[in-house]
């Protein structure tokens, strides 16, 4: 196997085991808007890191913390609707960024490989990166889980029980806008979302407890990438979009599998 497939895979593993367990909280709060929003946002962040003359991943990071701190922020006060305001970070910033991205004539921007990912460019240091990044994550969710579950389950009772809810609700938020801003690495701006949602919905309905939810949805986040990496070699075809084709091929099988169990 070439050193950059091993490379790109290793990179996707490690999304893989981030997304999968995070996806699944996107799933059970139903924030698939929220990680859509955070992608468009990060068109903004790439080019206000080539404006700065730092890494583009370093600007998308700021942008997702900021928007995931502006929403966390308002919904403190309650007077404007999550998905309104969701939808006014989300458009607005990506407007901002098409509109700084036309004053850039000097600048070159692979403009396709960050809006469909070029995993096969990663570097060594990029899977590091990855690989750094997730792991504090997972730790920091490992940390969180029982507090995250509950307030999944029911905020009013995760109250009660004695967890700080409004902690939980900003820790998910910073932890999904940081690995939404890892991922575009991957598979690009228009699908980072896919990976958040597809695998841990295909894991829902084998599932019995939360924890086998998110294993499930690493476990297929890693198949999904294993093959739509080998997809990509066969056929000479985008890494990214084969990566979410193969994670909805999977989707359809689980959906097919749990209708015949019942």
């Amino acid at each position: 196997m070439d050193e950059f497939l091993i490379r790109a895979l290793a990179a996707g593993l490690g999304l893989a085991a981030v997304a999968g367990p995070l996806g699944c909280f996107v799933v059970w709060r139903r924030m698939a808007y929220f990680g859509d929003a955070l992608a468009h946002s990060a068109l903004l962040g790439i080019v206000a890191g080539l404006l700065l003359g730092i890494v583009p991943l370093l600007g998308v990071i700021a942008v997702c913390v900021a928007v995931a701190l502006i929403l966390a922020a308002q919904g403190k006060d309650g007077s404007i609707a999550s998905d309104s305001l969701l939808g006014i970070l989300a458009h607005g910033a990506l407007a901002l960024g098409l509109v700084l991205l036309s004053t850039l004539d000097k600048v070159r921007l692979d403009l396709m490989g960050w809006l469909f990912g070029d995993i096969l460019a990663v570097d060594w240091p990029d899977v590091g990166l990855v690989w750094a990044g997730g792991l504090a994550v997972l730790a920091l969710l490992a940390r969180h889980w029982r507090c995250l579950v509950a307030i999944a389950v029911d905020e009013d009772l995760a109250r009660v029980d004695g967890h700080d809810v409004r902690r939980g609700r900003l820790v998910l938020m910073l932890m999904v806008a940081l690995s939404v801003a890892a991922a575009i690495k991957v598979v690009g701006v228009m699908l980072v979302t896919a990976m958040l949602v597809i695998p841990a919905a295909a894991a829902r309905g084998a599932a019995r407890t939360p924890e086998q939810m998110a294993l499930g949805a690493a476990l297929i986040g890693g198949l999904a990438v294993a093959g739509g990496l080998a997809i990509s070699w066969q056929w000479d075809t985008p890494s990214g979009p084969s990566i979410v084709t193969v994670a909805a091929a999977l989707f359809g099988v689980s959906r097919i599998m749990s209708a015949s169990c019942r």
